[in-house]
Parts: structure tokens; C-alpha cells; sequence
């Protein structure tokens, strides 16, 4: 099993795992997430190793749920005493708890706290070639991406509809709204892609009834 990026994340975080591993993967970087990779009847823990022991890296999910995370420490330590190389990326603005810094108060940081989800994401992926030893300039010019596809939601409904989704998931919503327009849906086919990236039943049925009351 070849991985090129262990992430490691708290599952409060599952949604900015998910973003981050999307946009990896789509530029070829090969990532193990926790549970997806994790088949049934297999053991947590030794997955998880095995997972390490075929990294090149861990990037780090940090927030205030990771900072408290027994697991996510765990993961930090086993990476460190492996010897990859650790790449936090901050969501949000919290101090290192002093069991973390132990090992990472000196590594640098991407910081997403403020500003364009997609920027930061950009500059993930970019600081994650480089590492990998993959970011190179072309020797010609890219060919032109593929047409966007077409978007039958009016933007009054779209803005709508982000916000309800920022409601329940935060700033993240904007990101998870582009990646689901690529698809070209119609205002229902959205609404219920969006919904399933909200965890909680009693969240989700609330994210569709604003969705459904702002049409």
C-alpha cells in the first residue's frame, strides 16, 4: 500500500478532513483518512500503523477538538518517532496543548482561520507537492481546463442556500458548495448532496427546511 499523506484529524473535524482529501487526490496525492480507509473487521490501531509505516507525511487537522484528542496525539507521536514529516493545518485559532508542542511547536504551520477555504486548500496541496518532492514548472503550457458546467440555480437561491449549509457547518459550506456545482445539478440534486455532508439527522432536516423555505 503506497500513501503519500497520512491525515490525521479529530472526527468533529470528519468535514475538513474530507475537503482536504478531496483536494489532495485531485492532484494525484495519494491520502489514508480514518474511517474510510479502514476496512470492516480490521483493528483500529494496526491499521493505523500500517497506515504510517507507508506515509511519506501526516498533515494535521488542528482545532480545538484535535488539540484534545488522546488519539490525534497519538498519531502525532507515532509519526514523529517514524520520522515523517508533520504539516499542520490550523482551523482554528487555539494554543497548542503542551503534549503537542512537544513535538510540533517548531514545524510550520498553514494557517485557514480567516479568509477563502479554497485558498487555503491551494496552498495545502502546494506546500504538500513541494514536500513530496512533486512541484515542478511545466514544460509547456497546461492545456485549457474543461468548460465549467453550467449552472441552472439562480445565485440569489445559491447564496441561500450557502448559507443555511454555513448554519450548520461553518465556512466550510462555500467550499462544499463549489465542489458540489461541479456536478451540474439541479436545485434538489444540491440540496441533497449538501445535506449529506451534514452528520447529525436533526441538522441535516433543518439545513433542507431553510433550503426548501428560501426557494
Amino acid at each position: 500500500m503506497s500513501v503519500d499523506v497520512f491525515l490525521s484529524h479529530s472526527h468533529v473535524d470528519k468535514v475538513f478532513a474530507d475537503a482536504i482529501c478531496h483536494r489532495l487526490e485531485a492532484a494525484d496525492i495519494r491520502c489514508w483518512v480514518a474511517p474510510r480507509d479502514i476496512r470492516p473487521g480490521d483493528d483500529w490501531a494496526e491499521a493505523i500503523i500500517d497506515a504510517m509505516d507507508h506515509a511519506r507525511m501526516l498533515v494535521l487537522v488542528f482545532s480545538a477538538s484535535a488539540n484534545n484528542s488522546p488519539q490525534v496525539r497519538r498519531e502525532v507521536e507515532r509519526a514523529v518517532n517514524k520520522g515523517l514529516m508533520v504539516l499542520p493545518f490550523r482551523i482554528e485559532n487555539v494554543p497548542l496543548s503542551k503534549s503537542l508542542e512537544y513535538f510540533i511547536s517548531t514545524q510550520h504551520w498553514l494557517d485557514a482561520i480567516t479568509g477563502d477555504l479554497e485558498v487555503h486548500l491551494d496552498e495545502l496541496c502546494r506546500c504538500v507537492a513541494m514536500l513530496l518532492g512533486r512541484l515542478a514548472l511545466p514544460a509547456e503550457a497546461p492545456a485549457a481546463p474543461p468548460p465549467a458546467p453550467v449552472c441552472r440555480i439562480a445565485t440569489a437561491r445559491l447564496d441561500a442556500i450557502e448559507r443555511a449549509l454555513a448554519q450548520e457547518l461553518g465556512p466550510i459550506a462555500r467550499h462544499l458548495l463549489r465542489r458540489a456545482l461541479q456536478a451540474g445539478p439541479t436545485q434538489p440534486q444540491l440540496v441533497a448532496a449538501l445535506a449529506q455532508e451534514i452528520d447529525g439527522a436533526a441538522e441535516r432536516q433543518r439545513f433542507i427546511a431553510r433550503c426548501h423555505a428560501a426557494a
